[in-house]
């Protein structure tokens, strides 16, 4: 008698198209966000005409918002359904964008802000919901593997294509290609995708608010949401101080928005091998060794100046090619940043859904991002002042400086990153006691 052995399924990676249309949506989202992101505090300061502190304010609001409004828009948009949504967001975002390349003063400028804020801030709720309905529980995890992939391609490619047009054409143009690839989207909203049914799934602004009074009220959750903050205060840098601090330092022709593609590369490159490597150490822990990196990042990123000091303009890489000092160890202290990353978001949201009580971890998620919002209020603030204070906007010099005169203004631009380097040395002490303190009350629950 013979026995036949079944032989193992394919992997199948065929998905709707709506699956395949909220991807390509998510492409042309993040291509028109991060191109138009990495070159916000340039904009605010250069075109718009804010001072350094201004921006930090201006820009740390915006983005601070445009992770707190997500849950409420959220509410709002299970209402008028996904595809309604969708329109709604990227008419908002063309709009916005296209507002912002053609007028610069500052009271329109942060009414036009508002208005691409807010059609942000459905994208997030929208697009990954989309991803859950048009998946299985068979394929759910392959498919949010594919969206993670497109977030970090079309993040990758808008801050690669935005340097040919901010130099080119000029920097308020970049706002035009956001917003061409923000109506792109919307095309496909409106001819191409789907009305996707959520009638069973309907939250209110009163649910929502309930869950963030939750989450407040949770001691352990705030106070680790607060402690990440310091990670991702330093983080926010890529965004608020890095553009300004390259140009200044190196000129016009520096390309800042491809030194920020180091950080998506180096997690897709080591995320699965960090998963893999602490999948069976606890969520905090990981978290641990993420937020024992960071101080590091900004370390290697002010050796920068006293670099360039001891070996000049250039330094030889294994004999194949020339780089700055400057750029040499920005791209140490990105690719570090984009490792501890890899160490601390994933556990970060597990850990985060594990506090919440059964049955609502979805709207316990909702506001994982909240540290997002406490550190862009605080990192882009403290940009501000520490750029005009280090780094200052070249405009603001006296006239008729000499090249010597005008460089002693710059000497100590790398003191910057001591700050940051002192925030992530406390933010890593503090979720050492957090993870000590939690484990033995932990400990106690069980032995009771």
């Amino acid at each position: 008698m013979t026995q036949t052995q079944s032989s193992p399924q394919p992997i199948k990676w065929k998905f709707p198209k709506d699956f395949w249309f909220a991807n390509f949506m998510e492409l042309c989202e993040r291509a028109a966000y991060y191109g138009f992101f990495i070159v916000l505090t340039l904009y605010l300061t250069d075109i718009v005409g804010f001072t350094d502190t201004e921006t930090g304010v201006v820009a740390g609001i915006f983005y601070a918002l445009l992770y707190f409004f997500p849950p409420f828009v959220g509410a709002f948009s299970d209402k008028i359904g996904f595809k309604n949504g969708l329109i709604l967001a990227f008419a908002l975002l063309t709009i916005g964008y296209t507002l912002l390349g053609l007028f610069h003063t500052k009271i329109l400028v942060t009414l036009f802000l508002f208005i691409t804020l807010v059609g942000g801030s459905f994208i997030k709720p929208l697009i990954t919901g989309t991803v859950a309905k048009t998946t299985t529980e068979e394929n759910r995890a392959r498919g949010y593997a594919l969206f993670y992939w497109v977030v970090n391609i079309g993040a990758f490619s808008g801050k690669t294509f935005v340097p040919y047009i901010r130099q080119g054409l000029g920097l308020e143009y970049v706002n035009f290609f956001s917003a061409g690839m923000a109506f792109l989207a919307m095309l496909f909203a409106i001819f191409f995708f789907k009305q996707i049914d959520t009638a069973h799934e309907r939250k209110t602004i009163a649910d929502v608010f309930n869950s963030l009074k939750k989450i407040i009220a949770a001691p352990r959750l705030i106070i680790l949401i607060l402690i990440v903050s310091g990670f991702w205060i330093i983080q926010q840098q890529l965004y608020a101080t890095m553009p300004k601090y390259v140009i200044r330092l190196l000129g016009e022709d520096a390309k800042p928005e491809w030194l920020a593609n180091v950080n998506p590369a180096a997690v897709v490159l080591f995320v699965v091998l960090v998963t893999n490597l602490m999948k069976k150490r606890k969520a905090v822990t990981s978290m641990l060794v993420g937020m024992m990196l960071m101080p590091f990042s900004a370390f290697a990123m002010s050796l920068s100046v006293p670099l360039q000091n001891v070996a000049g303009n250039s330094i030889s890489i294994f004999g194949l090619f020339d780089m700055h000092p400057l750029t040499l160890m920005l791209i140490i202290g990105i690719a570090i940043q984009g490792l501890a990353e890899c160490f601390i978001s994933p556990r970060f949201l597990e850990y985060f859904s594990l506090q919440a009580p059964k049955g609502e971890e979805g709207a316990y998620l909702g506001f994982s991002h909240l540290h997002s919002f406490f550190s862009a209020l605080a990192g882009f603030i403290m940009s501000g002042f520490l750029l005009d204070a280090y780094c200052p906007d070249p405009k603001t010099l006296p006239a008729g400086l000499t090249e010597l005169e005008r460089a002693a203004y710059y000497s100590n631009a790398h003191v910057i990153w001591y700050y940051f380097l002192a925030i992530g040395l406390t933010a890593a002490v503090a979720l050492f006691v957090f993870r000590y303190v939690t484990g033995k009350a932990d400990q106690q629950k069980i032995e009771q």
